[in-house]
């Protein structure tokens, strides 16, 4: 739940500063807010979900 917050709040904070600064206009944008909104509601959801967690677990056990 912590890592699915912080992720919406990371790609809210890219949205607003990629339609502020002109390299995206407010239509695309809705569009592509409404598809993730869409998408989230279909049977891939749970697999786009796992992907993302597994991603966020192999990006956390990487030791520097």
């Amino acid at each position: 739940m912590a890592i699915s917050l912080s992720v919406v709040l990371l790609l809210a904070i890219i949205l607003v500063v990629l339609i502020r600064g002109g390299s995206l206009k407010a239509g695309p944008a809705v569009v592509a807010v409404l598809f993730g909104f869409f998408l989230a509601s279909t049977g891939m959801a749970p697999s786009i979900n796992r992907f993302l967690n597994e991603l966020a677990e192999t990006i956390n056990s990487i030791s520097f």
